[in-house]
């Protein structure tokens, strides 16, 4: 017996052994992607107007690097606020920690080379070689045609610096170590030509992260299989919690949306007064930045359309909003 239980002692401390070898790794080694490439942006003005279009109404990089007033219609940016960082990602909201956007105006990043920068968006890898938390869909950007991402750094290179700290992340286990395994190394992608509607189609919802809020996860936010854009994903808001539509066309998604009455939705928001439209403490307010969207021209919307018009109809009809009365109610 003395013999068995020596055994097993020495089998369990091998294999403590083994695993904290594997964790040592993860965390030491680990994210690997690559020096960042050595480029210096020398962009014209119009590349950083183009830049300036992605970020705020495509690829949204300032719906989550400025602040957001939520006791307005879709929590419009709030003027003044343009990259300072701050937004929470938090335990409370459904997240395996806490974890906060980062200041990316050029108070921050001044002393960032533009390769750096690019390596963050494209590889989840910042410039001290730190895993970033996926919250930023550089999975996504990692896919996009390398110009498009050059012009969005000659723009957030022209934004006004602000100061401001912003708290270090703090993931929980295991995420503090499956964090390090996600960046990867990113080929980039070629933006298709605006005539080939189904693949820019594609292209621009890929780059706008659609998939990520509208596909229903798992309890531990994995993507559920089959339900790519089947909607139904929840988020906690200060009036209630709110929940993805279904963009499959489906008749529980958007089959009965003709493209013109699809653009139509979006194009309804961009009129001067749509960023001041109140809620109210129980009324449905949506995570879903309209306001920015709305200033998506006619034809990238429209080619959105076709490529989710494309996708493969998923029935899933989704109680889009329960107020915050009836959800303390039921506890």
């Amino acid at each position: 017996m003395k013999k068995a239980g020596r055994i097993i002692a020495i089998v369990l401390g091998v294999l403590v052994l083994f695993v904290g070898a594997g964790l040592a790794y993860v965390k030491l080694a680990l994210p690997n992607v690559g020096p960042p490439p050595e480029i210096t942006i020398r962009a014209d003005s119009a590349q950083i107007a183009h830049g300036k279009y992605l970020a705020h109404h495509v690829a949204l990089c300032m719906d989550c690097h400025s602040t957001r007033d939520w006791t307005k219609l879709a929590g419009p940016m709030v003027a003044g606020t343009n990259g300072k960082g701050g937004e929470g990602f938090l335990r409370t909201m459904g997240f395996p920690g806490d974890f906060y956007a980062p200041n990316i105006t050029p108070a921050r990043l001044k002393e960032w080379t533009d390769g750096e920068i690019f390596r963050a968006v494209t590889t989840g890898v910042s410039r001290d070689g730190r895993a970033l938390f996926p919250v930023m869909p550089y999975q996504n950007y990692a896919k996009m045609d390398p110009q498009d991402i050059r012009d969005i750094i000659a723009y957030v290179r022209t934004l006004a610096p602000i100061e401001n700290q912003v708290p270090a992340p703090d993931p929980d286990f295991p995420m503090n170590f499956i964090m390090h395994t996600i960046p990867a190394k990113a080929e980039g992608g070629q933006r298709p030509q605006p005539t080939d509607e189904l693949a820019y189609g594609k292209y621009l919802t890929t780059m706008a992260s659609c998939g990520d809020c509208h596909t229903p996860v798992d309890d531990k936010a994995q993507p559920l299989p089959g339900m790519e854009m089947a909607g139904g994903r929840e988020f906690p808001m200060p009036t209630g919690t709110v929940r993805s539509m279904n963009l499959t066309p489906d008749e529980t998604g958007i089959k009965a949306l003709t493209k013109e009455a699809f653009v139509a939705r979006f194009k309804a928001h961009d009129h001067a007064g749509a960023e001041n439209i109140q809620v109210g403490e129980d009324e449905f307010n949506s995570l879903m930045p309209w306001t920015m969207y709305a200033g998506m021209s006619e034809q990238d919307l429209g080619a959105i359309y076709t490529y989710l018009a494309s996708l493969k109809p998923i029935k899933h009809k989704v109680e889009r909003f329960t107020p915050r009365s009836k959800l303390m109610a039921s506890r």
